[in-house]
């Protein structure tokens, strides 16, 4: 058991690997494993899962510095860039960082766009705020400022860096990583000005006004790029993401980069920032972590220690 940010957790020793799944804190846990009871006794009906699904809209907006009206929940990202990469232009030109996570390239290349390498000869930049390998930072200030049209994806960001992000064009993220809920809840942050350039092309009983028949009435903001939503996946969410909504977000990212930057001066390297590091060592016993582009991937965040770390500098030292 671990205390961390006024939560409980129980994840287990040399856990670093929140890059690829979040642990919950027990109270996080202990809502979906209720939830779960309740399903299994019949004792919820679908507006207890729909208060969540709001809840947890809300909470995201909050985190990314959006409205709860420019949100819209799903269970992927890839869902939500393929709506932005349908709405482009045919061969519509788009900025990706090498190396970027597949969710965010490939619903453009299978579109039929454009793949280029320089922001200045995009049309649309879509990128990652921290990419998935290796924790590298995108350089936000100047992507706001570049004129260009721009889509982040905040999947690795979200849950440990202060974020807002009104200014862009499409927030994409999940939940199951830094914010620590189940897998199978996503969100998409639209801004305003945005909203009549993507078509609801998946439009279904929770994105519109009626359950039944063929009169479409969608709803008039965000909500109308709903996917019906992963009930259980929401359940955890709605009391993760408020919490973490909660927290001092400048404090968790000082706690998190404190560690990596242990870890990497403790390897000899310099600190990169981030609380995702990416390093040429071989697999360490006793430690979970994850092989990402050939190199062992490591991921600091509030639950983790120091002694977390000290455990891999001790196996490779």
């Amino acid at each position: 058991m671990r205390e961390s940010f006024g939560a409980v957790f129980d994840v287990e020793p040399g856990y670093l690997n929140t890059a690829s799944i979040g642990v919950p804190p027990r109270h996080v846990a202990d809502a979906v494993a209720a939830a779960h009871e309740r399903w299994r006794r019949g004792q919820d009906t679908s507006s207890t899962f729909n208060d969540a699904v709001e809840t947890s809209r809300e909470a995201w907006g909050r985190i990314v510095g959006v409205p709860a009206t420019s949100v819209a929940c799903g269970a992927t990202v890839s869902q939500f860039v393929s709506l932005v990469a349908r709405a482009l232009p045919a061969g519509t030109k788009v900025f990706v960082e090498p190396g970027e996570f597949t969710s965010v390239t490939l619903p453009f290349v299978a579109a039929g766009h454009e793949i280029v390498s320089t922001v200045d000869a995009a049309d649309l930049v879509a990128v990652s705020v921290v990419q998935s390998a290796d924790g590298r930072i995108a350089d936000l200030e100047a992507l706001r400022t570049s004129g260009k049209p721009v889509l982040l994806d905040v999947s690795q960001a979200a849950g440990w860096m202060p974020l807002s992000l009104a200014w862009a064009d499409f927030v994409v993220g999940v939940g199951y990583k830094w914010l620590m809920a189940p897998k199978g809840a996503a969100w998409l942050a639209v801004r305003p000005d945005r909203m009549d350039f993507l078509e609801p092309v998946a439009a279904n009983w929770f994105s519109t006004e009626e359950n039944y028949g063929t009169t479409l009435v969608l709803r008039s903001d965000a909500r109308r790029f709903d996917i019906s939503p992963t009930w259980f996946a929401h359940v955890g969410a709605a009391v993760a993401l408020p919490w973490v909504a909660s927290l001092d977000l400048a404090a968790v990212r000082a706690h998190n980069v404190n560690l990596t930057d242990r870890l990497l001066t403790g390897l000899g390297l310099p600190p990169n920032g981030s609380a995702i590091v990416s390093v040429d060592v071989p697999h360490v016993s006793g430690v979970v972590s994850s092989v990402r582009a050939g190199r062992t991937r490591f991921a600091c965040h509030m639950y983790n220690t120091v002694e977390d770390v000290d455990r891999v500098l001790k196996a490779l030292g």
